[in-house]
């Protein structure tokens, strides 16, 4: 699988300049990245687990209490070691993407609770360099995420939290800490080009501890002057509160070398939702990366991620892998008799210790690469590369005129690209593609279907990435309200005719004659010349 520029232009220090990223060479650079999630920060949700193991500290209890803590020690050094590994770089970097976001908990590599002088876990900062030196080798940068900070900077599991506060906000200590923490990385790896730069706070304050929300900026100027004492060359990414989406909190630059991020989870993939990023954009005159978005199907996916190509803007998919799922590029695979552990933490029979450690040594066996099921789909969506389906209202992002044209514009909206006025609706009734719907959440749009509604004249593009030349069929699935219509299809310059479509209900009309689609970007336009057309999707297979 290939990317949509591979990893050439990974070379050199990453930096900030004006509104894009360029590197060592001043070559202008989109990162189009993956998190590491649940090494470094274990977290419940991808072990399957219950409220009761919904953290790494509730989950460690969990296996010490079981097979004792000799042995426990034993089984987290052994998870950490295998849960990435070189083969996991080398297959991100072979699936096209050109960074990684390293999430850290500070308990990993710095004792809890210490008093000065402070002191760090250096066969745990190995790992670290560990990957770091398989990411140099496969042109990887690595962003160095510091996911759950002393004490806490969200009050929630995602950061480990012991008691369900920011601590990090409310004790001085934890404060010294996480300074001491950033200046010790930045120290170890000021001299690191393939390092592009460090994400200080993972999601700090969500909104029901606004209250400190006036202690975020004091608190990165402070880590920044810090690392800044030993480290000139790194940038300085800073994420928003509530969940990385409320930006109010920044004020003005303080740093000639910083990125602004923020997370995009399970809402509408359109330019309005993102419209405040692409506004502070201008005003800082800053680089905007989207840097965790995910946990959703490869319909939502190939919106969200396109959305972000077109405007411009880094990305980092979350996550790589976790147990039993279909979302993310690869999956664990749930090892027999799971639910007892999980039963157990809610409350039922405790599993012997021999039975414990039996699991929990299957569970570990099957973390490799090589034991882990693949999704292709998963990060063909990212790219949107071939084959694929794409959603019809997931046309491109770039305006009237160049991704789209409609001759009447819509005179109501369902929520979803407002500003375009391309007329779509829902149709009631469970959809035949998945809705966009979180794993085990609610969906974003029902299971109703989303159509888009093209009369004579209308006329939508799709890009895509072809890895290699190949023929591919073209097939287009829709609703002809009039009982017939004809459509044109062009990929680039090539014409591809008209298709004179018939029938009643939903149906799929394909090309006459298999497409050979030469390597690199695709622009797939199709257009009504005749009739009017509900298009549901497209889909090159």
């Amino acid at each position: 699988m290939m990317g949509w520029s591979g990893n050439s232009l990974v070379n050199g220090f990453i930096r900030a300049d004006g509104k894009r990223l360029v590197n060592g060479e001043g070559q202008e650079i989109l990162l189009r990245g993956v998190g590491l999630g649940s090494w470094l920060l274990p977290e419940g949700y991808m072990w399957k687990m219950p409220e009761q193991g919904d953290r790494p500290r509730r989950i460690e209890a969990m296996v010490k209490d079981l097979i004792g803590e000799e042995k426990a020690a034993l089984f987290w050094e052994t998870y950490y070691d295998r849960y990435i590994g070189e083969a996991d770089i080398r297959q991100i970097a072979e699936q096209g993407f050109n960074s990684i976001r390293l999430p850290i908990n500070a308990r990993v590599i710095m004792e809890e609770g210490q008093q000065k002088p402070f002191h760090f876990h250096e066969g745990h900062l190995r790992l670290i360099d560990r990957v770091i030196d398989w990411c140099r080798s496969c042109r990887l940068y690595v962003i160095l995420d510091l996911h759950g900070a002393p004490g806490g900077q969200t009050g929630a599991n995602i950061d480990d939290s012991a008691r369900d506060l920011p601590e990090l906000f409310t004790n001085p200590l934890n404060t010294e800490r996480t300074v001491a923490l950033w200046r010790m990385l930045a120290e170890r790896y000021k001299d690191e080009w393939i390092v592009a730069g460090y994400d200080l706070l993972n999601e700090p304050l969500p909104d029901w501890f606004s209250e400190y929300n006036d202690r975020v900026m004091p608190l990165y100027r402070e880590i920044t002057a810090a690392i800044r004492e030993v480290d000139q060359r790194h940038m300085i990414i800073l994420e928003g509160v509530h969940w990385s989406t409320d930006w109010q909190i920044f004020d003005e630059p303080f740093d000639d070398n910083l990125l602004l991020q923020f997370h995009k989870y399970w809402n509408n993939p359109d330019t309005e939702s993102i419209q405040k990023y692409l506004d502070h954009r201008e005003q800082w005159n800053l680089p905007i990366f989207m840097g965790e978005g995910g946990e959703n199907n490869p319909q939502w996916y190939t919106g969200a991620f396109r959305l972000f190509e077109d405007h411009n803007i880094s990305w980092n998919f979350w996550t790589w892998k976790k147990m039993d799922t279909s979302n993310s590029p690869y999956s664990i695979r749930r090892p027999e008799g799971w639910d007892k552990l999980t039963g157990y933490l809610e409350g039922g029979a405790k599993p012997s210790q021999e039975e414990a450690e039996a699991i929990l040594q299957a569970y570990l066996d099957s973390l490799p690469l090589e034991a882990c099921d693949a999704h292709p789909n998963v990060s063909r969506s990212l790219f949107r590369q071939l084959p694929i389906q794409i959603p019809a209202e997931f046309y491109g992002y770039r305006g009237e005129g160049v991704s789209y044209h409609v001759g009447t514009k819509a005179e109501r909206n369902i929520g979803l690209r407002v500003s375009d006025g391309v007329p779509m609706r829902m149709v009631t009734g469970k959809a035949e593609k998945p809705s966009y719907a979180p794993e085990g959440g609610k969906p974003w749009e029902t299971d109703n279907l989303v159509c888009v509604q093209l009369q004579a004249g209308d006329w939508l593009a799709y890009e895509a990435l072809c890895a290699q030349a190949a023929a591919y069929q073209l097939d287009v699935r829709a609703l002809l309200p009039e009982g017939s219509a004809e459509l044109t299809l062009r990929i680039g310059d090539r014409e591809l005719g008209k298709l004179s479509v018939s029938g009643e209900g939903w149906q799929v009309f394909r090309l006459a004659s298999e497409l050979v689609v030469e390597q690199g970007p695709v622009h797939l336009v199709i257009g009504v010349s005749q009739g009017w057309v509900e298009l549901d999707w497209v889909e090159f297979s």
